[in-house]
């Protein structure tokens, strides 16, 4: 009966060892039988010491605490049944954050840990079924200094990546301010960049032979634009070609206007920094309530933003319906990619 006693006694400690208590609620260290066992005030207790202060709560994991309170943020979320194990988002995540991990479905791509996704969403653009989008969640607030070790160990090629994909989108990290910006960031969308005139094709001509500056005539004929304000029962949707851009095209493409919404009704959206959730949800509603003739989609070339093309093609597949589609693809310097 002693040594069970002895035993339970152990397990509590032991489990009382994982615990950083605040200093009042540290316990003094006696020896008992040859074991060296803390012993708490009884008259506190470790329900007393999370009430007075939950922040000095944290989880032991190897030689690091971590804080086990979470924050609603943005965080990568993969829809399982729609992942098919290629891992072609791995490489594109500087943070090392997602692994493929073998389920009895097959290979799935999972999170490796919640402290590694900064959510910004560089991976999104590489899945070819459009299982991955960034939501708003409760979930372990991101760690930089955390992911830096875990890139340290898993893929030391990818420090310096992450470093740039950190400083790009002005979020500090304790490594970056020796680091030379050798390599492009994880995020083509948000690399800095410049060019002169020279070297842009010249889309659309605004001036005549004799240098006269003319007005380029808006096509625009449908207000509102964002997809987050468009009311899918308009009557305007009825029986209309329809250009869903993302938002940095029309600033990208010199020609947009008169070759992309002339005759068309114009929705514009950002599938990296919107609630594609809720644009799943809307697209859906446009493509079942309304008769749309066909659909042609617009986004930059850069990763983050060919998620427009997977939640436009998913809707109008889930509408059960024959939508004529195609997608343009807009260089950084203002070209046609494809």
């Amino acid at each position: 009966m002693k040594k069970i006693i002895i035993l339970i006694f152990i397990i509590v400690i032991t489990f009382m060892g994982c615990i950083d208590l605040p200093n009042e609620f540290k316990a003094p260290i006696i020896p008992y039988e040859g074991i060296t066992i803390p012993i708490l005030d009884k008259s506190y207790t470790l329900w007393d010491a999370i009430k007075k202060d939950t922040t000095n709560i944290t989880k032991t994991h190897g030689d690091k605490n971590y804080m086990t309170n979470k924050i609603k943020r943005k965080i990568i979320q993969i829809e399982e049944e729609k992942c098919n194990g290629c891992g072609l988002c791995i490489p594109s995540c500087p943070e090392q954050a997602l692994q493929i991990v073998e389920t009895k479905n097959g290979p799935k791509v999972r999170l490796v840990k919640e402290l590694y996704c900064d959510g910004l969403g560089a991976c999104l653009g590489n899945c070819p079924t459009g299982a991955l989008e960034v939501i708003e969640k409760e979930a372990e607030q991101y760690d930089d200094a955390a992911t830096i070790e875990h890139i340290k160990k898993v893929a030391p090629e990818m420090l310096d990546l992450h470093i740039k994909h950190m400083k790009e989108h002005g979020m500090h990290t304790e490594e970056n301010s020796d680091k030379k910006d050798t390599l492009p960031c994880g995020c083509p969308g948000t690399l800095s960049s410049s060019w002169g005139k020279n070297s842009q094709k010249n889309n659309s001509e605004c001036c005549t032979e004799n240098n006269v500056t003319q007005n380029v005539m808006s096509q625009l004929t449908n207000w509102p634009i964002q997809l987050n304000l468009v009311n899918t029962s308009a009557p305007y949707l009825q029986n209309a070609d329809i250009v869903i851009a993302a938002d940095c095209t029309a600033f990208s493409y010199g020609n947009f206007h008169n070759e992309f919404i002339k005759g068309k009704i114009l929705i514009i959206a950002c599938p990296k920094l919107d609630d594609t959730e809720f644009y799943k949800n809307k697209l859906l509603q446009l493509f079942k309530t309304t008769n749309i003739k066909s659909a042609t989609v617009v986004n930059m070339e850069v990763p983050c933003c060919f998620g427009i093309q997977n939640l436009v093609k998913e809707a109008i597949k889930n509408s059960s319906k024959k939508i004529p589609y195609c997608d343009i693809t807009i260089g950084l310097k203002g070209n046609i990619v494809s």
